[in-house]
């Protein structure tokens, strides 16, 4: 099926957004690689900062809808914990990986209230996924759900700043570390997957 025009626009401004940079990148670029009319990329996006918005959002949503594949086909919540940082991994393994497209967003962009928002709801429902991971085990995982996003975070910064892929599993061995302490001993609930709740 031959994508929308909308799609096709987003598509080539989201890998012009995390490979370049926000700033570097005008509308006349975006139109050329898209190969669409000025006139038709804003009668989709009115103006760049609804572009961005709309590249972050699709973006948030891939990555949530990454994390909760492995919160749907992964068992117990310590493997959860450990499928998590291994698939960060994969992606920073990349050469075209870059770090945090939010984080990179709000550094470019983050006068933007569009912008400043979906990153900062990004950055919540990391948390809540965490928070999923240590509540079949945690008596109170508030605190160490924050520590392993932390952990999560600093290694996204660190790869994108070191190039070196390995400070994920550096990032995940703390982070079982924290797994381990968190739990609470005769605690067992039921683990219930958030998309199996709302089913």
């Amino acid at each position: 099926m031959k994508p929308s025009i909308a799609h096709q626009i987003l598509a080539s401004a989201s890998t012009l957004f995390y490979r370049e940079g926000i700033r570097a990148v005008g509308i006349d670029r975006i139109i050329e690689e898209a190969n669409v009319a000025k006139a038709t990329l804003y009668r989709h996006f009115p103006s760049k900062d609804h572009l961005v918005a709309a590249y972050l959002q699709d973006r948030h949503e891939r990555v949530l809808r990454s994390l909760n594949e492995v919160l749907g086909t992964v068992g117990a919540p310590r493997d959860q914990l450990e499928a998590i940082f291994l698939r960060l991994h994969e992606k920073a393994d990349s050469p075209e990986f870059r770090g945090c497209a939010f984080a990179l967003a709000v550094a470019e962009h983050g006068e933007s209230e569009r912008v400043t928002t979906i990153a900062r709801t990004h950055k919540a429902a990391v948390g809540d996924i965490f928070r999923t991971v240590l509540a079949p085990v945690a008596a109170a995982p508030d605190a160490p759900a924050a520590h392993l996003a932390l952990l999560y975070e600093g290694a996204l910064s660190t790869v994108a700043v070191g190039r070196d892929p390995r400070a994920v599993l550096v990032a995940r061995d703390c982070a079982l570390s924290v797994f381990d302490a968190a739990r609470t001993p005769g605690v067992v609930r039921a683990t219930q997957h958030p998309e199996r709740k709302r089913a």
